[in-house]
């Protein structure tokens, strides 16, 4: 038994079952912070593949530590733990705290199971309850826009979990002897009679719960509805599940240009998209949502190389780029909000480097990342592409920049926790890259690599200069974009729904009632004499 398995899972668990308690619940907020402490220990301090089983022989879930899970588990336990700090400060005077945390608890307890599952069963009902916990999360902005986000967030969720249910079963149906093993199931996917279903259906569930464009538009709605602490762990740690679940299911044992080179191309296409679409945009919590559609993309666009290609190494570094993402991007969120109007810059300064980081400027994380990947990425079309979404990010993270230091507020104070994190973004990264096989730090600090990652981020600047002098020219655009045709969907759903109600009012009148009931008996009586 890995008791720091163990414990990663029952802590938020525990705390979730509290919240049956009224009294317990009150007492909670101040224990958010403590929730994902043993998430992180067991990713610094637990046995790789020593497997926790909870069952018996005929079932169990199983939970076990791979390289990226450990990972993206460490990262996004710290990202946790400062982000609780965080709400603690948010739910402070209020008194409907109760379903901001049993949520907030929901949501982690799904999101480290995910990390940790080994099996088909409990990998797909604990990213059940990470869903349903996140779109909670999101219900508890304000009004009836985030009522709306957390509806279509929802709504979405169970969309994609309709396709990546139908791939889990032809996973297992394909597996040696029906095992529920993730690891038996990917082994003979690339073999099985009905692998190109399977991964078509895969790829679609997963991509969409990644922010893949065209059907990412729930992302810069439920990011902008929820609370700036929510909008950190969704935006940074929740949607990191998808791209655990495609490293781990996918086949990389073999060449599979059919699947990997279109998801690779809609990725990049995301990568751009996402720039585009962010800097016509004014509110930085919607910026930073439509930098996660591009850099999701990126991310998936990595994955879709690594599967065209059958490069093995794809897992690690799909994986280390992710964790850095989810790091800066958790960081950036909780920076919203928080600049102190009389030390502006000693936010804006960390908020700088780590958003830049994102681009690739040299020394950071991002820098690692965007090295790391281009083993996987070649010399061709998606490379050259690779490049220009690293201009495009410096574009819109300094049009990010420049609207956190248009809402600087007298009321916020300097955060120690949050300047620890903007450390972490830098810090953590490196011993990763230090300690995993994925490069090695006299390939990243050449001249040659050092100039490679800076003109991007320089050009990407200069961009932004140019962009800042042009933008009060363009349209806005809205948040959500292609989604704002929901709202027709909508309307039509709701006429819909009033036309049923008022057929269900005079279906149920007594009269009508027993006409029906005779004639289904009649049907029914003809049907037997047939």
């Amino acid at each position: 038994m890995n008791a720091w398995i163990a414990a990663a899972i029952a802590t938020p668990l525990a705390l979730l079952l509290a919240c049956l308690s009224a009294r317990a619940r009150a007492r909670l907020p101040s224990l958010l912070a403590f929730a994902p402490l043993p998430a992180l220990l067991a990713a610094l301090l637990g046995s790789m593949d020593v497997p926790l089983r909870i069952g018996n022989a005929r079932f169990a879930l199983v939970f076990v530590l791979d390289a990226p899970g450990a990972m993206l588990l460490g990262v996004a336990a710290l990202l946790w733990i400062v982000a609780g700090i965080h709400a603690r400060g948010y739910l402070t005077g209020r008194t409907d705290t109760g379903a901001f945390v049993t949520t907030w608890l929901m949501a982690l307890t799904g999101c480290v199971g995910v990390f940790l599952a080994a099996d088909v069963v409990g990998f797909y009902f604990l990213l059940a309850v990470l869903s349903v916990g996140a779109a909670g999360l999101v219900l508890q902005g304000q009004g009836a826009v985030a009522m709306r986000a957390g509806a279509i967030y929802l709504g979405v969720a169970l969309f994609a979990e309709a396709f990546l249910l139908a791939a889990l079963i032809l996973i297992v149906q394909a597996s040696p002897d029906g095992s529920l093993m993730i690891a038996d199931a990917a082994a003979v996917l690339s073999t099985s009679g009905t692998r190109d279903v399977a991964l078509a259906l895969l790829i679609i569930g997963l991509g969409i719960k990644a922010g893949l464009v065209p059907l990412h538009f729930w992302m810069p709605l439920a990011y902008g509805a929820a609370p700036i602490p929510a909008a950190a762990v969704l935006s940074g740690a929740v949607v990191k599940a998808s791209v655990l679940a495609l490293v781990r299911f996918l086949p990389f044992d073999v060449a599979l240009p059919d699947f990997g080179l279109p998801l690779a191309w809609v990725g990049m296409f995301g990568a751009l998209y996402g720039v585009a679409v962010g800097i016509t945009q004014s509110n930085p919590k919607i910026v930073l949502a439509y930098s996660s559609v591009s850099q999701m993309g990126f991310v998936m666009a990595l994955v879709g190389m690594g599967l065209a290609t059958g490069n093995g190494s794809t897992p690690l570094i799909a994986a280390f780029y992710a964790a850095h993402h989810l790091l800066v991007k958790g960081t950036l969120f909780l920076a919203v909000d928080a600049v102190p109007r009389a030390a502006a810059w000693s936010v804006l300064v960390p908020a700088g480097v780590i958003a830049l980081g994102l681009a690739g400027l040299p020394l950071t994380g991002g820098a690692l990342t965007k090295d790391a990947a281009k083993g996987v990425l070649g010399d061709g079309a998606v490379a050259a592409l690779a490049v220009a979404s690293s201009v495009a990010t410096a574009l819109l993270m300094v049009h990010f920049l420049r609207r956190i230091a248009a809402g600087t507020s007298a009321s916020a104070r300097l955060s120690w926790s949050w300047l620890a994190l903007a450390a972490a973004c830098v810090v953590v990264p490196w011993g990763l890259f230090l300690t995993i096989p994925i490069g090695t730090p006299s390939s990243a600090l050449t001249p040659a690599a050092l100039w490679a990652s800076l003109w991007p981020v320089l050009v990407g600047c200069g961009l932004a200069w140019a962009w800042a002098r042009a933008a009060s020219a363009m349209p806005a655009v809205p948040a959500g974009d292609i989604g704002m045709a929901l709202h027709g969907i909508e309307r039509a759903g709701a006429r819909i729904a009033v036309a049923f109600e008022r057929g269900d009012v005079i279906a149920r009148r007594w009269q009508v009632a027993s006409v029906a009931l005779l004639l289904i008996a009649a049907a029914f009586y003809w049907t037997l004499r047939v």
